[in-house]
C-alpha cells in the first residue's frame, strides 16, 4: 500500500533543508480518508502512531459522516477535498502521502504540492480545518446556514486561505534560492487569473454557489492574487493573526450582506 517516494532534486533539496524528518510515501491508490485498517499499516514504517481525536461537541448534527469518522478515536488520515498530497503528524515522524493520481499530475505542480506540504509541516499549522476551527465550527455552521456539506466546503476553503497567509511569503522569497519551486507556485497562481474577478457577480446571479466561489477565492489567497470584496477581507494580517474567530465574523457579515 505504501512505498518510499523518490523526490526530484529540487524537492529533495527542500526536504533536506527545512523538514528532513518526515517520510514521503507513495500510496498505491487514491483515497479521501484512509480507514483505520489501512492507516495502521503506517506503523510498520514509522517509529510510532499517535492518533488524533476531537470532541464530538465540535461538530453540528448535520456534519458529514466522514467528518464524524475523522473526529472519532479510530485512526484515520485525510478528508475529502484534501487534494493529491496529504500530510499528517499522527505518525512519528510526520508523513507526507502522495496519492496514486499524482502520476497524472504535471511534474511542476506535483513539485509545488510536495513543497507546500513541507512548508506547512515546518510552519506548524493544524493538520486540517477541524482543529483550526475547533469549537467555533458550530459557530461557522450557524453563521453560514448552508447545511453540513456547504459548511464543510467553506470551512476547508477558509482554512486553506489562512494556511496560505502563513506560507505564501516563503514561496515568494524562493525566486532565486529555489527557483523551480517558486516557478511552480507562481504558475499555479497564474492559472487562477481571470477566474476570480467576477466571483461576487457570479454568486449574485446564481451562476456559482457561494461555497464554490469561496473555495476558488481562498485558493487565490495562497498565491497572493488580488480579490474582490467580500473575499478581499480574508487577505489580511488580521485573519492571519486571529484565525477562526475572524473567519466566523467574516462569514456572519458576508451572509448578512448576501441576504439583504
Amino acid at each position: 500500500m505504501f512505498s518510499q517516494r523518490t523526490l526530484s532534486p529540487p524537492v529533495q533539496r527542500l526536504h533536506r533543508e527545512i523538514t528532513p524528518e518526515p517520510l514521503v510515501l507513495d500510496v498505491a491508490q487514491d483515497f479521501e480518508t484512509l480507514p483505520p485498517q489501512v492507516a495502521e499499516e503506517l506503523g510498520l514504517l514509522v517509529d510510532a502512531l499517535d492518533p488524533a481525536a476531537y470532541p464530538e461537541s465540535w461538530l453540528p448534527a448535520n456534519a458529514p459522516a466522514q467528518l464524524d469518522a475523522y473526529a472519532g478515536t479510530k485512526f484515520t488520515i485525510g478528508l475529502p477535498g484534501d487534494g493529491t498530497v496529504v500530510w499528517t503528524r499522527q505518525t512519528e515522524p510526520p508523513t507526507v502521502l502522495v496519492k496514486a493520481r499524482a502520476e497524472g499530475t504535471p511534474e511542476g505542480f506535483r513539485s509545488f504540492l510536495l513543497a507546500e506540504a513541507f512548508v506547512e509541516i515546518d510552519e506548524g499549522v493544524p493538520e486540517s480545518f477541524l482543529p483550526f476551527f475547533g469549537e467555533r465550527y458550530h459557530e461557522l455552521d450557524d453563521a453560514l446556514g448552508l447545511g453540513g456539506a456547504g459548511t464543510y466546503q467553506v470551512a476547508m476553503a477558509l482554512y486553506d486561505a489562512w494556511v496560505g497567509l502563513h506560507t505564501r511569503d516563503r514561496f515568494r522569497a524562493w525566486e532565486s534560492e529555489h527557483d523551480e519551486l517558486h516557478h511552480a507556485w507562481a504558475d499555479a497562481g497564474e492559472r487562477l487569473v481571470g477566474r476570480i474577478d467576477d466571483l461576487p457577480g457570479e454568486v449574485a446571479r446564481g451562476e456559482t454557489e457561494f461555497p464554490a466561489a469561496t473555495e476558488l477565492a481562498c485558493s487565490a489567497i495562497k498565491h497572493g492574487l488580488d480579490l474582490p470584496a467580500p473575499f478581499a477581507a480574508l487577505d489580511t494580517l488580521t485573519y492571519r493573526d486571529h484565525g477562526a474567530e475572524y473567519a466566523v465574523q467574516w462569514a456572519e457579515k458576508t451572509m448578512d450582506a448576501l441576504v439583504e
